[in-house]
């Protein structure tokens, strides 16, 4: 199937107008029809060429929520006209340890990443949501509940679920303490997730100008980083705290925030390792962990959650001709919170 995008055809240009062909509907496929795909931090850095693995032509884009236009005919779960959503993998072996435990983030044969990857034969490249339609097997396609924003929804597919995970991961329940560091696309749904669990949140961020909004997003605290006797008097009142920067910082200045047995969970990536004391660890027995994407399971959990508590990214809402500057802005956090692609605009196929 002829299908219209942008895409990259080298790190070193800008993201152009491109088409290809997708596959056809296999027995256990789902078509969707894209009406809106996120912008992620990490398509940028992956069409730039920053963390070296970029294959091109490149079409990013897995924060992809669309309606169904086709099933194959062993499809049972969904059905044509479902909204549906398309998040960071569309297939695993299915068959390995992780898989079988809901975590096909992990297969131990390799997920099918939705772009710049290649599906499990390991020879056909997949091709993301900065695209008119997605073609993907059935058991990675997720329901997004009635009622959610689409534009808004999209980014749940990523974002959404990577900071819900880590939350889940440690428990986070009504009255812990939780500080997010950093107020830009993960960091938004941070405090909107752990305020809807009963948290009570205090932002961390390096913006004075950052306040007010923190506390419309559900915060109850704020403090300025570059505020030493503000971080002073915040010291070990923290029981976790999820650190969503991917600029160069400093992990002690937010594990010294921990009481004893705290953790602080790394979801951003710095472009280059950061040292830790050990002492700044075994002081308080505090942990420092990475978590990643949830697997299909748990991102249906979190759609159903998000529903419940009305919750969605916080979203600008662009044509294909401005992708180029959304991904200047971006890096720059001159985006409130969230760049999404609007489909239509990339013309009919």
């Amino acid at each position: 199937m002829k299908t219209r995008a942008y895409a990259a055809v080298a790190a070193d240009r800008p993201l152009e107008p491109w088409s290809f062909e997708r596959r056809d509907v296999g027995v256990h496929d789902v078509l969707i029809d894209v009406a809106y795909c996120g912008i992620c931090h990490s398509d940028i850095h992956q069409a730039r060429g920053e963390w070296k693995n970029s294959t091109f032509p490149m079409v990013p884009g897995h924060e992809i929520v669309g309606r169904v236009a086709r099933v194959g005919a062993h499809v049972t779960r969904i059905k044509v006209g479902d909204v549906a959503g398309i998040g960071c993998m569309v297939d695993s072996c299915g068959a390995c340890a992780p898989c079988r435990e809901g975590n096909e983030q992990f297969c131990e044969k390799g997920a099918a990443w939705t772009y710049n990857g290649t599906e499990m034969d390991r020879k056909t490249p997949t091709y993301g949501g900065y695209s008119t339609r997605v073609v993907v097997t059935e058991r990675f396609v997720v329901k997004i509940p009635a009622g959610l924003d689409l534009a808004g929804s999209a980014p749940l597919l990523c974002a959404g679920i990577t900071t819900y995970s880590p939350l889940r991961q440690w428990n986070c329940k009504t009255g812990d303490r939780v500080g997010v560091v950093g107020l830009g696309g993960l960091g938004h749904m941070a405090v909107k997730l752990a305020a809807a669990m009963g948290a009570e949140v205090t932002m961390l961020s390096t913006s004075a100008a950052k306040e007010a909004d923190a506390a419309r997003l559900g915060a109850r605290d704020f403090a300025l980083t570059t505020d030493r006797a503000r971080m002073k008097a915040l010291a070990g009142r923290l029981d976790l705290v999820i650190d969503t920067v991917s600029a160069q910082h400093d992990y002690a200045t937010y594990l010294r925030l921990l009481r004893p047995y705290g953790a602080m969970v790394i979801v951003g990536i710095p472009p280059k390792p950061v040292e830790v004391a050990a002492f700044s660890l075994i002081a308080g027995n505090k942990r420092l962990a990475g978590s990643s994407i949830g697997g299909i399971r748990e991102t249906e959990e979190m759609l159903e959650f998000c529903a419940v508590h009305g919750i969605v990214s916080d979203v600008e809402v662009i044509p294909a001709t401005r992708i180029n500057e959304a991904y200047e802005r971006a890096p720059r956090g001159d985006v409130r919170y969230r760049f999404v692609i609007d489909a239509a605009t990339l013309g009919a196929d």
